[in-house]
């Protein structure tokens, strides 16, 4: 697949606010300075797609970009992609974080046209009991999701290896099937081809093949 347009739609606080969209929509998800911005702009390779901030929490809108790829058979086809909120936001009071808890949890739940979800956990860090509560809520509302094990570039593959076997580990506590994780890094842009891959497939089959 190849990126040929993207192109902003708009910001909104919750379903009432969002276009109407027929095509299929991929959304990507994960605690604040996961990395997802950094991700979201390899992925379109751009900059500055999505705004890439040291301050934790920056994106606090559900932010919706029009996507028209090519695939080998030069066939155009338009998807979005769309930029979630980030979630665990520790300087955000209780109420502010009840508030887009219920808003991320409403769009990943009731918007029919949402194909898959991306959620992004740091390579780095042990499993975090956020991380896997979110899972499992995925999981208990029959929600599609890939899990992208992040910023593998500052790791050895050793440690990466090792942090994967720990984190599938962690996983089959909860989970009969394991959830598919794809190692990335937005600096080396590992993963790049198969996030794409995926999509494509996906579109293929919901919008059917030529």
């Amino acid at each position: 697949m190849e990126i040929q347009e993207i192109q902003f739609i708009q910001s909104s606080t919750g379903l009432k606010g969002m276009p109407v969209f027929d095509p299929p929509e991929f959304a990507f998800i994960g605690r604040s300075n996961v990395g997802k911005s950094s991700l979201i702009n390899m992925l379109c390779s751009r900059k500055g797609i999505a705004k890439v901030s040291g301050t934790p929490g920056k994106t606090r809108l559900i932010n919706h970009f029009r996507i028209t790829s090519v695939q080998a058979r030069e066939r155009s086809e338009h998807w979005y992609l769309v930029d979630l909120p980030g979630y665990g936001w520790a300087r955000l009071s209780k109420e502010q974080r009840e508030k887009f808890d219920g808003m991320i949890r409403t769009y990943l739940a009731k918007r029919e046209n949402l194909a898959c979800t991306f959620v992004l956990i740091d390579s780095r860090l042990p499993a975090q009991k956020i991380d896997l509560e979110f899972l499992d809520w995925l999981g208990n509302e029959e929600i599609s999701f890939i899990i992208l094990f992040t910023k593998i570039d500052k790791l050895s593959k050793t440690q990466l290896a090792a942090n994967l076997s720990a984190y599938r580990n962690e996983l089959s506590k909860y989970w009969e099937e394991i959830p598919a994780i794809i190692p990335v890094s937005s600096v080396t842009k590992q993963g790049k081809t198969e996030i794409l891959d995926i999509i494509q497939k996906m579109l293929v089959e919901i919008l059917g093949s030529l």
